[in-house]
C-alpha cells in the first residue's frame, strides 16, 4: 500500500471515530498503525490534517490517506559508528555500545547494528536476510565483545562453535545482594514466563540452561560477577541471576522497580567482557572489551562508600 487513498464517508457513517471507520476501511492495516499515520498528519478530512483519531465524523466529508513509503525489504547502510576491535578477511570482531539493537526487529526496523555494518562493509549486503553476518546476539542495553561473520563460511563455521558450545564468553555482572558463595552453578530450564508473558523465566518445561558465577568484589548491598553462561539462551544471565534473589543492577524487567538505586547508571550493568573461540583461519583467539564508563563510574561511587 503506497500514495494517496481517497474515501468519501457515507451518511451511515455519522458519529463514528475517525480511526474506527478507517480501520473497517483498511483491513490490512493495523488500528495503532492508522493512530500513528494520524498523530503524523498523513490523514486529511478535506484537505486538512486531522491530528486525533477520536474526531467524530458527520458524513459526507472526504477522507485522504497519506501512506508513507513501504519500507525496504532488507536493511539499509546507516552511517552509525562501530568500534572495531579486531578484523579480518572472514570475522569483524566488536565492542557494542550500550542500547543498539543488534539487529532489524518489530520497533527498531532501522538505527541497528546491522545497519551500521552495511555502511562500514558494503560486501554483507550479499548476505541473505535481514540479520547479515550475525552469529550472536548481545541484548539492546548490554554492552561488549560481539563477533561478526564476513561470507557464508564464516557465518557457518562460528554458528557451529556456538552450538557445540565451545565458545567461552565472559560477562561482567553488578547485582543486589551478596551469594551465599564465592562460587555458583546455576542448572535451571528458562522459558516463557507464565505471568508475563513478555518476560522469559524459569520454568519446569523450559529449555536447559547453565551459568557459571564467580564473585569478583563484594560492596555493601552489591555485588560484582565474572559470570560465564555455558547454554546461550535469551535473556540467560539476567534471569538466573534473578532467579536466584541476585538480579542484575539496573534490570527494569527482572530486577526491582526502582532502576537508579542511587546509583549513576541508566542501564542494566551487564557487559559481555571476554569471548574466546576459534577463527575461520584456524587460530584461536580471545578478545576483550575494556568496561564503559558508565559502568566504571558505577563501580567508582561503590568504593567511594565503602
Amino acid at each position: 500500500m503506497n500514495g494517496p487513498i481517497a474515501f468519501e464517508v457515507p451518511p451511515g457513517a455519522a458519529e463514528e471515530r475517525l480511526d474506527r471507520w478507517l480501520s473497517s476501511q483498511l483491513p490490512g492495516v493495523s488500528r495503532s498503525q492508522l493512530q500513528k499515520w494520524i498523530r503524523e498528519g498523513r490523514v486529511l478530512i478535506d484537505g486538512e490534517p486531522a491530528h486525533k483519531g477520536g474526531v467524530r465524523l458527520e458524513g459526507g466529508e472526504r477522507i485522504t490517506v497519506l501512506c508513507p513509503p513501504p519500507e525496504p525489504a532488507f536493511p539499509q547502510p546507516e552511517p552509525i559508528p562501530l568500534d572495531v576491535l579486531y578484523e579480518d578477511d572472514h570475522v569483524i570482531v566488536l565492542n557494542k555500545p550500550a542500547g543498539l539493537v543488534v539487529h532489524p526487529a518489530p520497533g527498531h526496523p532501522s538505527g541497528t547494528l546491522v545497519n551500521a555494518l552495511l555502511a562500514r562493509y558494503p560486501e554483507l549486503a550479499g548476505s541473505a536476510g535481514e540479520r547479515p553476518g550475525i552469529v550472536h546476539r548481545l541484548d539492546k542495553e548490554t554492552s561488549g565483545v560481539l563477533i561478526v561473520a564476513r561470507n557464508t563460511e564464516a557465518l557457518e563455521f562460528l554458528q557451529a562453535q556456538f552450538r557445540r558450545r565451545e565458545v567461552h564468553k565472559e560477562y561482567l555482572a553488578l547485582v543486589h545482594g551478596r551469594p551465599d558463595s564465592t562460587r555458583g552453578l546455576i542448572g535451571a530450564p528458562i522459558g516463557r514466563d507464565p505471568r508475563h508473558r513478555r518476560r522469559l523465566w524459569v520454568v519446569p518445561d523450559g529449555r536447559p540452561a547453565t551459568t557459571e558465577f564467580e564473585v569478583v568484589e563484594a560492596f555493601p548491598g552489591y555485588t560484582l560477577l565474572l559470570v560465564r553462561p555455558v547454554t546461550g539462551r535469551t535473556h540467560q544471565i539476567r534471569v538466573h541471576l534473578a532467579a536466584i534473589g541476585h538480579p542484575v543492577v539496573g534490570d527494569s524487567a527482572y530486577g526491582p522497580r526502582r532502576r537508579k538505586q542511587g546509583l549513576p547508571l541508566r542501564r542494566h550493568f551487564l557487559h559481555a567482557w571476554r569471548l574466546g573461540l576459534t577463527l575461520p583461519d584456524g587460530h584461536q583467539r580471545t578478545f576483550e572489551a575494556p568496561l564503559p564508563h558508565d559502568l566504571r563510574n558505577v563501580l567508582s561511587s561503590l568504593r567511594q562508600r565503602r
